[in-house]
């Protein structure tokens, strides 16, 4: 049985199986730190100081708005150095590269890779052959396909935690996951992520043809978290803690299928929030369309935007985790 005492060290980040509760709370702590930190001139220009010998890449070939900012934003406030390519176009894998050997060259520069991919488990899968060269380097996963996306779970379960941190944390509270979990990467990540708070309730409003994948499902039972399954968006409102909103993922289509789907009843207006908790919150990945109206943004429940943030700053955290510097970012 694990030591809870243990934390582990963190060389990669690739997917959320791989974070124990010890380490989620340590993670917690150094957001915290960092958060406080940054209010101030001074503390800004020592967290530069800390990874200022370090350089970055930022291999982003699937579109990003947030991740990849909020990235390239923890990287500076760290004073790590970065390079970005955004289109295979613009390397030499037009010219007929394999990736392989695209990677490899990055790993020749940087001291950490961080990527965006659109192939399920790409990112695992290359951070394992270059292991075995002989200069490896972390790799982050910043979203594989319509598999993982674990440092977005880090940061919503951030975002939970400190919504919930005067009404008993995350134990114990239902979270309800609304819209294309079939392939909702996001909503994937942060499920695993659920089995180290006690008393967690699950339930997963989407389309028929949209809900949670059978090995999320298996998983859920396995590890003993309660789930429903639902196309009642608003009967089960007034049961949530907490909503999480996501758009369809069209973008996996084959046949344009999601067009035939009316998604109108897994949208949030001003009229659903008579249903919510006066203490709920509702969050969303991004980037949204229509599932969450804008008038919403109003609501003190809407969460999304201060979750956007805590993206940020949960990504200092693991750059600083990742490179164990952690401490001193601690002990400041």
């Amino acid at each position: 049985m694990e030591n809870q005492q243990t934390i582990q060290p963190l060389f990669h980040v690739l997917k959320s199986q791989q974070f124990t509760r010890p380490l989620l709370d340590e993670l917690y702590e150094i957001t915290n730190k960092v958060r406080r930190l940054a209010k101030t001139k001074e503390g800004l220009d020592f967290l530069r100081t800390i990874l200022s010998d370090k350089r970055g890449m930022l291999y982003f070939v699937q579109p990003s708005t947030r991740t990849f900012l909020s990235f390239l934003n923890a990287c500076q406030i760290l004073g790590i150095q970065t390079s970005e390519i955004r289109d295979t176009n613009t390397s030499s894998e037009v010219k007929g590269e394999s990736i392989y050997d695209t990677i490899r060259t990055f790993c020749s520069y940087v001291d950490v890779v961080i990527m965006r991919y659109p192939k399920a488990g790409f990112v695992e899968e290359i951070a394992q052959v270059m292991d075995q060269t002989p200069r490896p380097v972390p790799f982050i996963n910043g979203g594989s396909g319509p598999d993982q996306h674990p440092t977005q779970a880090l940061l919503d379960i951030y975002t939970l935690r400190q919504s919930f941190k005067d009404l008993g944390g995350l134990e114990n509270k239902t979270i309800m996951m609304v819209g294309d979990l079939k392939r909702g990467r996001t909503v994937r990540s942060l499920t695993y992520l659920m089995k180290h708070f006690k008393g967690v309730k699950l339930i997963f409003v989407a389309p028929k043809y949209l809900q949670m994948g059978d090995d999320i499902k298996t998983f859920c039972q396995d590890v003993n978290i309660p789930f429903i399954e639902s196309e009642d968006m608003n009967g089960l409102l007034p049961e949530a803690d907490a909503v999480y909103m996501t758009r369809i993922q069209d973008e996996y289509d084959l046949n344009g299928e999601s067009k035939a789907l009316d998604y109108s009843k897994f949208h949030i207006t001003v009229d659903n929030l008579k249903l919510l908790k006066p203490a709920s919150i509702i969050m969303h990945p991004f980037p949204r369309r229509f599932e969450i109206n804008i008038e919403v943004d109003k609501d003190p429940r809407a969460m999304y935007w201060r979750q956007e943030r805590n993206g940020m700053w949960t990504r200092v955290a693991i750059l600083a985790k990742i490179f164990n510097v952690h401490n001193k970012i601690l002990n400041m």
